[in-house]
């Protein structure tokens, strides 16, 4: 039985259907080139590429990976501190300022979970399959890949990156979750914990009916008989 190719090798054998060589790379370093990102779909890349000049292009397979199912903000600790740490603490990391104390400080003192007020950036690291159930079917496909990110070679490098279509539908039910969690950050927590609340009592009443069986035996074969 043939193998099913993968996105990164349909799109190989186009390159080559195109009169072009397809150069298998791996980026080291993003920094370290300029990068143009191009804006059109695999055959206008082609084109382009053309008209560039272009005798190969890079091809560099792109793969899913277990971090895509967590949330991201984007935001980073140093950028963390800097919008909601405590910028005007004067006592070398021993605060004993009074009324100073920034957001992050403000939650950790409440213990009243109820009363905190989350923003996005608090929710990094959440399982998205929390919110969006349907994305942990693609669990098993972890490691597989994805897609492949193309790139014309150059002093300015002309860039695109084509993905399957499953990776497409996983990546709109990324985006969808992340919605929810930065349109209302306390809510989504909320909804998490009213799921967790539903299983919690659909499990007991499961429990209840084993520790309760109905009465009466189970009828064989041969009280079903009819009598002679």
């Amino acid at each position: 039985m043939a193998k099913n190719k993968s996105i990164s090798e349909i799109i190989c054998d186009y390159i080559k259907k195109q009169k072009l060589s397809p150069i298998p790379v791996q980026t080291l370093n993003e920094e370290a080139a300029s990068t143009r990102y191009f804006g059109g779909d695999l055959k206008e890349f082609i084109a382009a590429a053309k008209t560039l000049g272009a005798k190969g292009i890079f091809v560099e397979e792109l793969y899913l990976e277990d971090d895509e199912f967590y949330y991201d903000s984007g935001m980073d600790d140093e950028e963390y501190m800097a919008l909601y740490g405590n910028d005007d603490c004067c006592c070398d990391g021993q605060c004993k300022c009074e009324g100073k104390k920034g957001k992050k400080a403000k939650d950790d003192d409440d213990s009243d979970v109820d009363g905190v007020w989350f923003e996005p950036e608090d929710l990094d690291g959440l399982d998205l399959t929390l919110l969006k159930p349907q994305m942990a079917k693609y669990l098993d496909r972890i490691g597989e890949c994805c897609g492949a990110r193309l790139t014309v070679p150059g002093v300015d490098r002309l860039e695109v990156e084509i993905f399957a279509d499953w990776y497409d539908k996983f990546a709109e039910l990324v985006d969808e979750a992340s919605e929810i969690i930065e349109e209302d950050p306390n809510g989504a927590l909320e909804a998490i914990e009213a799921m967790f609340k539903a299983e919690e009592e659909a499990d007991k009443s499961v429990k209840k009916i084993a520790a309760h069986p109905p009465k009466g035996g189970k009828k064989t074969a041969k009280s079903k008989s009819k009598k002679k």
